[in-house]
């Protein structure tokens, strides 16, 4: 055993062993300054020698002091480092979701719920089924932002996910900025499998970035894109207002959807197309896209060190002691100096 691997998981406890260093001097010092009987004769030495208890009537408040010094240490928490940190090795994907939040995911063609609604409830089952797969979360209408960028914190980004909705962004739909946003997230990424997700219910009519463009620089730098239509196509019911009584009330418009725009994205990439006209369809279609996917490995800093604690070894002694000590101090030594 090696005592150089010896820590302390609270070293500023050990100020304790300054009081207990502190105590024991006092106690050796009133030892020796406690006068010394003299005595003419030894009979007289006999009839005044001190008892075998008053002797030790410094024994006591050692032992307590003693039991402070275990004590202290105890706290400071000791431990013996039994193996050196490692790097986890771990199976996972690097995913970047590309969320289209135009207005006309409000269309209610998933009564009674919207697309909105539904597609936020899928995608946040999806995140709590996924293991050690880093996700990210990019949001578009007319324009595109980060939302979240990769991480394995999955409480952190569904809570960035709840938050999103539509009118925030200016309106549209720009598929092309949406997949130029995704590929700079993984652009430095180092998974073997590195993959953009895209959900939207429309064509694209804004951004300043061509989807196919985009697309193929996703091809040449490894990414494959899996298109997802969500909705359906033609006239579905849009909420306009509420009525006299609180309830929404629709109108049946017209929405454009080009799902051979979202066909071809992914076919350049090597990814897949999935029309979406229900909840399960969706489920369906995610499902179907992990299923696809060849798991890589990405390394986490997050290796553990572990030690054998020593603290209960002093622990125990200490409250001996300490017991000890004071039961001496309140009986049969409890009249000595």
């Amino acid at each position: 055993m090696s005592f150089a691997a010896l820590t302390f998981a609270h070293p500023w406890a050990l100020i304790g062993l300054a009081a207990a260093a502190a105590g024991a001097f006092l106690l050796r010092k009133r030892r020796r300054e406690l006068p010394r009987l003299v005595v003419p004769t030894a009979l007289a030495a006999r009839s005044i020698a001190p008892s075998r208890w008053a002797r030790l009537w410094w024994l006591p408040g050692a032992l307590v002091i003693a039991a402070i010094a275990l004590t202290s240490i105890g706290l400071a928490g000791p431990r013996l480092r039994a193996s050196r940190r490692q790097d986890l090795a771990v199976e996972g994907i690097d995913i970047v979701v590309a969320f289209d939040l135009s207005t006309s995911m409000l269309a209610a063609d998933f009564r009674p719920k919207d697309r909105i609604t539904v597609a936020k409830e899928v995608l946040k089952n999806f995140i709590e089924s996924r293991q050690n797969d880093r996700i990210g979360l990019v949001v578009f209408a007319g324009e595109a932002y980060t939302q979240c960028p990769l991480t394995l914190d999955y409480r952190v980004l569904e809570e960035l996910l709840e938050q999103v909705r539509t009118g925030v962004i200016v309106d549209g739909t720009a598929i092309g900025n949406a997949l130029a946003t995704a590929v700079n997230r993984l652009r430095e990424s180092d998974a073997k499998s590195r993959v953009i997700i895209l959900i939207t219910d429309g064509d694209n009519n804004a951004g300043n970035i061509s989807p196919l463009q985009a697309a193929q620089i996703a091809k040449e730098l490894g990414i494959k894109v899996y298109t997802i239509l969500i909705g359906k196509g033609g006239r579905v019911p849009y909420p306009t207002g509420t009525d006299l009584f609180g309830r929404t009330t629709y109108e049946q418009v017209e929405i454009d959807v080009n799902p051979e725009l979202l066909q071809q994205i992914a076919k350049a990439t090597g990814g897949a197309y999935y029309a979406a006209t229900d909840k399960e369809s969706l489920e369906r279609g995610l499902r179907s896209v992990l299923d696809a996917l060849e798991k890589s490995k990405i390394y986490e800093a997050s290796g553990t060190t572990r030690y054998d604690e020593w603290y209960a070894r002093f622990f125990l002694p200490a409250a001996l002691l300490g017991l000890l000590g004071l039961g001496l101090r309140s009986s049969r030594l409890q009249g000595a100096p």
